[in-house]
């Protein structure tokens, strides 16, 4: 099978990104709306887990100058797209301060710590796990299953692999399914607190679509169900403003406390 590979520029060109067309996971606004959560100025160790071709990694690395990022990927296939984007002439900027480590996030204890998630190390973890209900939206494509499909306990084990690798203090970050809220509630319990949930909305009156969450370890705050961000005003196909500068790295969902 003849594999079709795209080089996309995301940020207006701040950064390029090598991706598979028709095969795998094709990264877009999900990435980017992750990306946006990391506030953050001078040095400071970013974890991007389940990172893909590493979209939310390198977005988050364009934006903050001085951030160093690893993405962590369990699909050597996936993973080998992040390094062809890091070797890209036009990425060359970011190439020094992001690496790639084929790894399971899943794992626990010395396992996890031997496959390079190591204990402590980052100030913040960002991830975007496999959200959709298992039985919705079958595909034969194995790669494009595993990135998109839930199973049982994810929530569950990915936070934990975030609380342990995040030093005291450090903020994680997720998006997911509105429908996951009692699961990523659940998963934070005591490592994490402050919870902040921002629901994503197409238009006004509409359901969300997607729910933004931001968590700190360690900390005792309550959670915070934050206003909702509208894509779209009325029948408008483009974004509206805040959530244009967000998608393009010009602007940082700002949590509302420590």
């Amino acid at each position: 099978m003849t594999i079709i590979e795209t080089i996309d520029a995301f940020h207006r060109g701040a950064f390029h990104l090598v991706q598979p067309k028709g095969r795998g996971h094709r990264a877009g606004m999900d990435a980017m709306m992750l990306a946006s959560l990391v506030d953050a100025e001078g040095p400071v160790r970013v974890a991007d887990l389940g990172a893909g071709a590493g979209a939310a990694g390198l977005a988050v690395a364009a934006r903050v100058p001085q951030a160093m990022v690893t993405l962590y990927e369990r699909a050597e296939e996936m993973a080998e797209y992040a390094r062809k984007s890091l070797n890209l002439t036009e990425n060359a900027h970011l190439k020094g301060r992001v690496n790639v480590i084929v790894a399971d996030v899943t794992l626990k204890g010395d396992a996890r710590r031997a496959a390079g998630l190591d204990d402590d190390a980052f100030d913040h973890v960002i991830m975007n796990p496999p959200f959709n209900d298992h039985q919705d939206r079958r595909t034969p494509d194995a790669l494009k299953a595993e990135a998109h499909a839930m199973t049982q306990g994810l929530f569950e084990d990915w936070v934990r692999t975030a609380g342990a690798i995040l030093k005291p203090g450090g903020q994680l970050s997720l998006i997911a399914r509105p429908q996951s809220m009692a699961e990523i509630i659940a998963a934070c319990g005591r490592r994490f607190g402050g919870l902040e949930l921002t629901p994503i909305y197409p238009r006004a009156g509409e359901s969300a679509v997607r729910l933004l969450a931001t968590a700190i370890k360690g900390s005792r705050a309550r959670l915070n169900l934050r206003p909702g961000l509208v894509m779209h005003d009325g029948e408008a196909h483009a974004f509206t403003p805040f959530v244009d500068d967000l998608n393009n790295g010009r602007a940082v969902l700002k949590r509302t406390g420590r």
